[in-house]
Parts: structure tokens; sequence; C-alpha cells
């Protein structure tokens, strides 16, 4: 269950020299979509995002039960056409970089639907192992050229992969590094099961972008963490390890791919401009100081009452309007905004396995972006997967050129396509 019963304690360093950034309240997980049978026994958690005072992580503090965020997790990544080409690239990229095919072994944490691992085999990387916890969507993966193990990565799960495959040249982890409660268990499994000179390469949202575009819907139970790049470097030194990289990539509108190694290691030899410059603008933008954090959750507040205001006198008006994208990121904004069936008629969503389902607390229905294409098309879509917004666009042009508009929650509220003057 939640530790809101006790205090808080940093997950990188096991200091309680926390500050408070936000309390979000009581409420129900971003990822828990249920039907109407499930609407009385639905569950809702507390949720608290902290700073670090000691090594400058900012965290949520409240733990779920990892078992209970993703037992059947709703989240295909090939779904996805943008995901699927970024990690073709990304692919493309750490082979080249780091690897000798025929010979090399790769792992990846959190492998959702094979949407890395596939790319990976197919430029003949000679041992492809996935890790990843939820079964209902690694059971989608048949590729026998990949290994999968369907459980959390945890110390012996890292003994058992050594034992079976070796050590690892190159374990990667993409957007799953911010979700894991024992983050320093995992850490240590993850330097257990590297070759000497080895890389870990994680991929997740960047806390730059979140403070610095207001992204505050990437906060919820499943993202523990909001990395920034001191914090990534003070947490590898406790486990002698370097940052050597680091690369900041579009996706999910704004994430940080960081390049790590151990200590002794060749690559630990030659630390890129890039890690030095990143953390002198982090310092220089306060990322090292609580009140940075603070100002950000008052400009979030702000936020909240100029989304609902469009929205109250959109409906005062008589137009109807759809959310886009049943996403966790809808889900934190809906509930920290306190968005209901009074300001959405429903969701829309682009993966078959939603439709049908209904968002957590709000219990609005989700259904197909065909609806768009039907007499029953909102006269504006909210489009909380905005960070999808040019894909979502050319997806659902007719609607478009049929009158439909489309309200951006972020980086700044605005409707598309603008009215004529």
């Amino acid at each position: 269950m939640s530790n809101a019963s006790h205090e808080p304690q940093c997950a990188f360093c096991d200091s309680k020299r926390l500050g408070l950034v936000m309390d979000f309240g009581k409420v129900a997980l971003a990822g828990g979509f249920l039907k109407p049978k499930d609407f009385a026994n639905e569950r809702v958690y507390p949720m608290r995002l902290h700073f670090c005072h000691d090594c400058c992580a900012v965290q949520v503090t409240d733990i779920v039960p990892a078992d209970i965020l993703f037992h059947d997790y709703f989240y295909f990544s090939s779904a996805i056409k943008t995901l699927r080409d970024h990690f073709e690239a990304y692919a493309e990229e750490v082979t080249r970089r780091f690897l000798t095919p025929s010979a090399a072994r790769v792992l990846e944490i959190g492998c959702n639907d094979g949407v890395l691992l596939q790319p990976l085999a197919d430029r003949g990387i000679s041992t492809v192992v996935g890790v990843d916890p939820a079964s209902n969507v690694v059971g989608t993966i048949s590729d026998p050229r990949i290994s999968i193990i369907n459980d959390f990565f945890t110390e012996a799960v890292a003994e058992n992969v050594v034992r079976d495959h070796g050590p690892m040249d190159l374990i990667m982890a993409n957007n799953v590094y911010a979700h894991i409660p024992d983050i320093q268990g995992t850490t240590r499994a993850i330097s257990s099961a590297l070759a000497a000179d080895g890389v870990f390469i994680f991929e997740v949202h960047y806390l730059g972008k979140v403070i610095n575009e207001l992204q505050y819907d990437m906060i919820y139970h499943e993202h523990l963490y909001y990395y920034s790049c001191i914090s990534a470097i003070n947490h590898f030194a406790r486990y002698d390890m370097v940052v050597f990289d680091v690369k900041p990539v579009p996706i999910h509108a704004g994430s940080m791919r960081f390049y790590v190694c151990k200590k002794h290691s060749r690559h630990a030899r030659s630390i890129t401009p890039a890690v030095l410059d990143l953390v002198q603008s982090e310092k220089g933008a306060g990322f090292d100081r609580f009140e940075t954090f603070k100002h950000f959750s008052r400009v979030v507040c702000e936020h909240r009452d100029m989304l609902v205001k469009l929205l109250t006198e959109l409906r005062r008006d008589g137009k109807t309007i759809a959310g886009y994208g049943a996403s966790g990121r809808a889900n934190t904004m809906i509930q920290w905004c306190g968005i209901n069936e009074t300001h959405l008629d429903y969701m829309i969503d682009d993966a078959p396995a939603k439709v049908g389902y209904f968002t957590p607390a709000s219990h609005l229905p989700i259904r197909p972006s065909s609806v768009l294409l039907t007499d029953e098309r909102p006269d504006y879509v909210l489009v909380f997967a905005w960070s999808f917004f040019e894909e979502i666009c050319r997806r659902n042009a007719a609607y478009l050129e049929q009158g439909g508009r489309m309200i951006l929650p972020l980086p700044e509220i605005s409707i598309f396509p603008k009215l004529a003057a």
C-alpha cells in the first residue's frame, strides 16, 4: 500500500530532508481504466511530489505496489507510429555506436510489446532479451529471436540473466527507469548484469521539460522520478557508475537519453561536453534549489484555473467537447483540474484495447477515433495527447476539414485552427 502514513524518504539516498512541491490529494491510478461494474470498488491513493535537499531528486513519494500498477497494462507502444519510428532510429544508433551485432548481448528492461527489441533483432544482435511484468503486453511478442522474461528486473532476475546468457553489452530502459520503487535494488541489478565495458542507456521524460513547459501531466504514480542530470549523476555515483553522455530526444514532448557505464569502463574516460553543459544549465535554472519547484507548483495552479474556465465557457455556449488520448497523462490532468462529464462528453483513443473502458475517477467513456467521422463528432477535441499533435492532425484531417477544432492544453492553452480575424 501507499507509504503516505509514514514520513517520506528519498528513494535514491534515503534522506528525510524532503520539501513538498505539490500535493495532488487522493487520486485514482492514472492507468486504472475500468468498466462500470468496477466503479464502486475503485480505489484512490495519495500522491505528493517532493524535492530531496540532499541529492536533488524530484520524486513522487507515495508508492503503490507494482503488481497493482502493472498487472494489466493498457499501453502498447507499437500502436503509435511516432514511437515505432523513434525506436527504429534508436536501434540503429546504439547498434552502430556500441555493438558488434554477431557477438552482442542486449537486454531491455520494460520491453512492452517489443517495439525496440524487434528492430534490434533485425540488425543481427545475437542475444536479445526483454524483461517486463505486464503479462498481457509481453504475451503479444511471438518473435523467436527474442527471449522474454515476464517479471520485474530484480537482482535475482539479473543473476539468472547472466547465468543463462552471460554479461550484457547493452542494457536499456526506456520510459521505465522512472517507474521503479526500489530504484536502488534495480540499479544494483543493472550493475551486476552489465559487462565491464557495457553500457546502460535509459530514456526518461526530462525534468527540464516538465518545469520549463509546465508538463505537470507527466506526474502520476507510475512516474515516480523526474530526472535531472544533477540527480542522475548523484545517483549513479553511489554505485561506482558514471553518466558519460546525454542526448535530448523529442519523443513524449521532451525526453533525455542518459548513457551510463561503470567507473572503470573505457567509456568513463571520455565524458562528453554535453554532460558538463547540461549540469551547468541545470544549476543556472535552479534545479538544485527547492524554490524553483515551489514556483512551478504555483504556475500549475494558474494553468488549471484557465483550462477549466475555457471548457466551462464553451459548454455554456452549447459546444460539445471530447478528450483525445486516454493516457496516464490525460488522467493526471483530468483529476488535477477536476474535469468530468460536465466538461467533456467522452474520451477518444486510437488503441483498440482501451475502447469500451472508462477513465479512472472521472468515468468518461472511451470511444474510437472513428466517431470523429460521424454525425456525433464533437465541436471541439481537447487533445490530452498533445505531444503527438501532428500525428493526430494527420490522422484526423477529415474532422478538421469538416470544421472540427482542437484544444491544446500544453505547453500553453491554444485552439487549432485559429479563427480568422
